[in-house]
């Protein structure tokens, strides 16, 4: 009998966690909480290759992560460690610069909150930079982020941030500054530069969106009220090495690099969308290598793009959106000028947490035929 119950009351452990929310836990003396959260996307991908006629197509694991975060000895104290595990996440192209090791580190950050509205962050995370980029890639609107975003992102940096938030009656002010290292993430050699200097201020008019719906793609909480967020944000990159800044190849000479980037998020009852702008410059000129016929050998990808998007959410949590994205390079660099417009459809099951979403993509290069890129991926997260 004794067996038996003891069988019946671990049969009936639970933990209060569900789906979405990954499994939490609290020591018993409150020193500590943990929360653990996997979760992977897998996708299909096919399109015309202007070029040969064929359509090239392939399955891969988009994604896959596995993300710790709570508190340390006091809930003033947060931490958050997150490990990417597909190829395309661990792949480097600077081996080198990582010791040759596995680029598994995405974010390794602690948070200590000095007052409720001021917080100090020391790590390894993302550079308070463009809304997209800010945006997990659990929580896009569509399968993958923009053209701009893959053009002029500042990604993750190791350093320090501070952010400050207030409130002057319903309106919310957000301040955010940081100083970090300059080459991106996991980088083992010594400073190559200068350090990258990143400030942004956000301001909500009409109060905070619902589960900190700003940094969340679609309308999933269905806004009652009109929400707005409106931000800018600039980004000093001193004698950067990589031709993106953070991402790209290391670079046979530095340049000083300059990026602005001006975003706005509206929601209201299901219609949600979202605007950003990126103008990045190399005031000494972006090309640092021709060849002896004059062709561009090396260069930092400098320049302007926009991107519009929109989407409507359904009773039935189907959405529809769509999303415009243009790129034009600096003429000197030789990179290719490129507009995109793109047409997406998604489930939600259990929010950005279990979804099924795809979308269609007509990419305009200037000079090149046009091209059709099709996408459908699956989203699980724990």
């Amino acid at each position: 009998m004794t067996l038996i119950s003891i069988s019946s009351a671990a049969a009936q452990s639970t933990n209060e966690s569900k789906l979405g929310k990954g499994l939490q836990f609290v020591a018993a003396d409150s020193s500590f909480s943990v929360k653990i959260a996997p979760r992977f996307q897998v996708l299909y991908q096919g399109g015309n290759n202007p070029t040969t006629h064929a359509w090239d197509d392939r399955f891969l694991i988009r994604r896959a992560r596995l993300k710790f975060e709570g508190f340390a000895y006091s809930p003033k104290l947060e931490y958050k460690i997150e490990l990417g595990l597909s190829n395309n996440d661990i792949g480097s192209d600077t081996p080198e610069e990582n010791d040759n090791a596995s680029n598994i580190v995405l974010d390794a950050v602690a948070k200590w909150h000095i007052t409720p509205n001021l917080s100090l962050w020391v790590g390894q995370t993302k550079l308070p930079g463009n809304r997209e980029r800010i945006v997990s890639s659990q929580k896009m609107q569509f399968v993958d982020r923009s053209l701009l975003n893959a053009r002029f992102n500042i990604d993750r940096d190791a350093g320090l941030q501070l952010h400050h938030q207030h409130e002057v009656g319903q309106v919310v002010l957000r301040e955010i500054v940081s100083v970090s290292s300059g080459e991106g993430r996991n980088i083992t050699i010594n400073n190559q530069g200068g350090y990258d200097y990143t400030g942004r201020f956000e301001i909500l008019p009409f109060g905070g969106f619902e589960g900190e719906g700003e940094y969340v793609g679609g309308d999933l909480a269905r806004e009652q009220t009109p929400k707005l967020a409106l931000a800018a944000a600039y980004d000093f990159n001193q004698d950067a090495s990589r031709e993106q800044g953070q991402l790209g190849d290391f670079l046979g000479r530095q340049r000083n690099l300059h990026t602005l980037f001006i975003d706005a998020m509206f929601k209201y009852k299901g219609f949600s969308t979202m605007a950003e702008y990126a103008n990045k410059r190399a005031p000494r000129g972006p090309v640092v290598l021709v060849n002896d016929t004059g062709g561009v050998e090396e260069t930092f990808v400098t320049g302007e793009a926009l991107n519009v998007q929109a989407g409507y959410l359904l009773p039935t949590n189907w959405e529809i959106a769509g999303r415009y994205t243009s790129y034009d390079p600096t003429k000197e660099t030789a990179l290719t000028p490129e507009k995109q417009y793109t047409l997406g459809l998604s489930k939600y099951i259990v929010g950005h947490a279990l979804k099924v979403q795809g979308d269609a993509t007509l990419r305009d290069l200037e000079g090149r035929r046009e091209s059709y890129l099709f996408r459908l991926q699956l989203e699980v997260g724990l």
